[in-house]
């Protein structure tokens, strides 16, 4: 099924990057590893449509491996804060500028989320299937997607950005099937993000079915993003299953307490042949930072954003944030240290 306009990310069965059985329909990929990001880039533009060969404006050539994931790739930063140099998100051989994904709930109107996801500078936004109506799913006109004017589509529309549905709601193996399905015709994509939640109170993921749920989309040719607790085994399970991507909740749902399991948080990223998005539980610039220095390809959140007293500005402090805990995390830190170790040296030092 060829994906609409909006957001192109659909894609098809076919060999993955991580043998996942999938391949991307639109924005394909001329690179030696799509998985880690290596060789020259050739995509197309989500925003646009249009294609794109060559790195972007300021690319540099640095050539070199990538601390977060262990891959040799070339260097990188968005050029407007590191010039010279360019990092790209690659999930399922779709690759995204920006590694900050914004979540749509929660904002206090269209207008004020508009600002916000292009404050944030993302590329990818998620929408739960239960928010929209499936009746009114894109007609095309002239090569353009026509949405009911006002409606959150419309407004992503406008912002020219990606849509990646999720199954938001659902409690079981079944429901969550049964809404992506549902997903990927209303939207015209095969992407979806897996949530399949165990109860109301915690929202947190109910493994058991997650991981019956993933199974069957992959299955079915889905690009399935599973959100998942902050367990290692779990996300290597989904890994195995065909997941395009892992995505370990930093705390549950809306409670924004920051990455409270920073151990398990690095351990899945070191153990990962597939991007790892943290999402959920973001409550500040400097969580979403953490979640990068410790290995993560990116960052999801919604209420952070949605909910703070400036959403505008919040979004661009988040963007800032994911920048620099990238670049942090590819820079290396120093290793920590019981005692203080003077960074100037006492030899030669005159004799007074």
């Amino acid at each position: 099924m060829e994906p609409q306009t909006l957001g192109r990310i659909g894609t098809e069965p076919g060999p993955g990057p991580h043998g996942d059985g999938i391949a991307p329909r639109t924005g394909t990929l001329d690179r030696a590893d799509a998985a880690t990001g290596t060789g020259p880039l050739s995509r197309t533009d989500p925003a646009t449509g249009s294609s794109r060969a060559g790195t972007a404006p300021g690319t540099g050539s640095l050539g070199r491996t990538d601390s977060a994931t262990g891959s040799s790739r070339a260097g990188t930063a968005p050029e407007s804060h590191a010039p010279g140099r360019t990092d790209a998100l690659t999930i399922a051989g779709r690759t995204f500028g920006s590694r900050l994904i914004l979540g749509t709930g929660g904002a206090a109107n269209h207008a004020q989320l508009a600002e916000a996801i292009t404050a944030s500078g993302t590329e990818l936004v998620t929408v739960a299937l239960r928010r929209v109506d499936a009746q009114q799913g894109p007609a095309s006109e002239g090569g353009q997607r026509k949405y009911p004017t006002g409606s959150i589509l419309d407004v992503i529309e406008q912002c020219g950005v990606g849509i990646l549905p999720n199954t938001a709601g659902c409690f079981t193996a079944e429901q969550a099937v049964r809404t992506a399905r549902l997903a990927r015709e209303a939207f015209g994509t095969d992407w979806i993000k897996l949530e399949v939640i165990g109860d109301e109170d915690t929202l947190l993921p109910d493994p058991v079915e997650l991981l019956d749920a993933a199974e069957t989309l992959v299955g079915e040719g889905f690009t399935v993003l599973p959100y998942t607790n902050d367990d290692p085994i779990l996300a290597r399970h989904l890994e195995t299953a065909g997941c395009a991507a892992v995505m370990p909740l930093a705390a549950p749902i809306g409670t924004g307490l920051g990455v409270r399991n920073p151990h398990n948080l690095a351990l899945i990223c070191e153990q990962a042949g597939v991007p790892v998005i943290c999402d959920a539980g973001i409550g500040t610039a400097s969580d979403a930072a953490l979640a990068m220095e410790l290995g993560c390809s990116a960052v999801l959140l919604a209420t952070a954003v949605t909910r703070a007293a400036d959403p505008v500005l919040m979004a661009a402090a988040m963007r800032d944030a994911v920048t620099a805990g990238r670049a942090a995390r590819l820079a290396g830190r120093i290793p920590k240290r019981h005692l203080a170790k003077a960074s100037s040296a006492f030899e030669g030092m005159a004799d007074l």
